[in-house]
């Protein structure tokens, strides 16, 4: 079942999570001292590169409805919608680039090009999920309430369609964010919790509404006045567009947060959690992918999902230094650093979510030591061992996860 001692599954001393705490705080102060006009044209020449490569799929789509002119301006018209979702928007309502005190560039002020209110996600995404990270019944990115993702929650029969909710959730991952956090189940209650969801959901209808009437309307329209192209074949682009992006930003997100080895808590990881805990939940709790130059900047650099997790509010372009030192760190404290490639990533996910559609009387691994769902009691077996005793070296949770491993082989011989 969920981790409910962090430390205990860990494998570390209230001294060895304090330490690391120091240490990750000490990365932070020095990225957090070096940002300066580099970062900062870094942004403004990203959200330039955006607009320019925007304006560019639009003249393509307005300068004909061949269908090489408009599949090559539907896939540039996609990939701005990315850059900007992803790079931009969410890093900048981070808080990322506030330290700039540029009104344009604040998380206070940007709207993204999304279904969602910006000031609903801020407020769900990063003082929720960033807070409660996988903490089950706290974090709704936990399954987004629709798919069973550990074995924590109960199987019921509509599980059944796990994998084409998924799909549905990655064609739709728009709308599915926007809905998400409007607390559309509170809707018809009466008190505070009822005034706000309805007027959230006001709010929400609002920025929604401009959404389609500016991709499925305006341009369109403007689309139509060019001799070369017309309405119908600008609409569909501008849908076919609104999906790429949309199954981009699910499956980067879900590999941030569903492979092995992100790993999920119970509501007692919270009590009286120090700095340092929090910093090793979110370290448990997330997962990276292995990503080039290209990669990182079309993920917004959540292909370093551990390293934003630790510091959501750390501008995007420095997170891949910060990952060299965060590795060296589980190295030193025997922390599993868990990272593969991007297709294995999300092909785990995948394999997560089609074998938690069946109940649990079908699945062969225990409710604590399956490759989706851990906790200290799998190592209840193991004798402690400190450190090793030819080189001194501290043996934790990684050296533990290898012998439990080895004795469940051996068993199977």
């Amino acid at each position: 079942m969920a981790i409910t001692d962090v430390a205990a599954f860990a494998h570390l001393t209230d001294a060895d999570i304090e330490n690391l705490g120091t240490e990750l705080d000490a990365i932070r102060r020095d990225i957090e001292e070096s940002l300066g006009a580099r970062d900062a044209r870094y942004i403004r020449r990203t959200i330039a590169a955006q607009r320019a490569l925007e304006l560019t799929a639009r003249v393509m789509l307005a300068g004909s409805a061949k269908r090489p002119a408009k599949w090559a301006g539907t896939a540039t018209l996609a990939a701005a919608k990315i850059i900007e979702n992803m790079e931009i928007g969410h890093n900048v309502m981070h808080g990322q680039w506030n330290w700039m005190n540029d009104p344009e560039i604040h998380s206070t002020t940007w709207e993204w090009d999304m279904n969602a209110a910006s000031k609903h996600w801020r407020n769900a995404h990063n003082f929720q999920h960033h807070k409660y990270t996988n903490i089950l019944d706290m974090d709704d990115d936990v399954g987004y309430f629709i798919l069973r993702v550990t074995r924590d929650q109960p199987w019921q029969p509509y599980n059944i369609g796990n994998l084409p909710y998924n799909l549905v959730l990655a064609l739709a991952f728009e709308w599915a964010i926007g809905l998400q956090t409007v607390d559309l189940e509170k809707y018809f209650e009466d008190g505070p919790d009822g005034d706000t969801a309805r007027e959230r959901t006001r709010e929400f209808i609002t920025k929604a509404g401009r959404q389609i009437v500016k991709d499925y309307v305006a341009f369109p329209a403007l689309t139509a006045l060019s001799p070369a192209a017309n309405f119908t074949s600008t609409l569909k682009a501008n849908a076919v567009a609104n999906v790429i992006r949309s199954i981009w930003a699910h499956a980067v997100i879900v590999c941030g947060h569903f492979p092995d080895g992100a790993e999920k808590f119970t509501t007692t990881d919270m009590a009286g959690e120090t700095r340092g805990e929090w910093y090793l939940r979110q370290m448990l709790g997330s997962a990276n992918f292995e990503a080039g130059p290209v990669l990182r900047f079309l993920s917004g650099n959540l292909c370093h999902q551990i390293e934003h997790h630790l510091f959501p509010d750390l501008p995007s372009n420095r997170l891949h230094e910060a990952s060299v030192r965060v590795r060296a760190l589980c190295e030193k404290y025997d922390l599993p650093y868990t990272t593969a490639s991007f297709a294995a990533q999300y092909g785990k996910t995948w394999r997560t979510i089609a074998k938690l559609s069946l109940p649990n009387k079908f699945l062969r691994a225990t409710a604590d030591d399956a490759p989706e769902t851990r906790s200290e009691r799998m190592f209840a077996h193991l004798k402690p061992i400190d450190a090793d005793l030819i080189t001194g070296r501290r043996r934790g949770l990684k050296t533990a996860i290898t012998r439990v491993r080895r004795r469940a082989t051996a068993k199977t011989r």
